[in-house]
């Protein structure tokens, strides 16, 4: 398995056409875990001001996958995941922390947690996901 760094997964997400859309950044990376972080703003919202199930759904996928590659490889892709939308998402950024609950050869379990941050510095849930991402051989 060759090891991803902190910047060598930077590079990976900063590659990503839709992330930089988003403007998604990698905070944390390693020992089975990745932070990622997307500032709200309006282009992210629908039509009552809360951020996007969509963006919520994405930084979930991405940070599941990133965790996963820290215990699989560099080459992974997620097989599914679901998520639980607790709350509106309402405030300055979204913060998508996600944690390997098992990894094997092939595959890892992974959970995140997706947290809105206030002005104040203040998180608050507002969804819950849990996946599974696939180690792939390349061709």
């Amino acid at each position: 398995m060759t090891e991803l760094s902190f910047e060598a997964a930077r590079q990976v997400l900063d590659s990503q056409p839709f992330s930089g859309l988003v403007g998604a950044r990698i905070t944390e990376f390693g020992d089975g875990r990745a932070v990622l972080e997307v500032d709200v703003r309006e282009e992210l919202t629908q039509q009552n001001g809360f951020l996007h199930g969509g963006v919520l759904s994405y930084a979930a996928d991405n940070a599941l996958t990133f965790a996963a590659g820290t215990t699989l490889g560099p080459t992974v892709l997620t097989g599914g995941f679901s998520i639980q939308y607790v709350r509106p998402a309402s405030g300055r950024t979204l913060l998508a922390r996600a944690s390997v609950v098992h990894s094997g050869r092939r595959q890892a379990t992974v959970r995140c947690d997706l947290f809105i941050v206030d002005d104040e510095g203040a998180e608050t849930l507002c969804a819950v996901a849990q996946g599974t991402v696939l180690s792939v051989r390349p061709t």
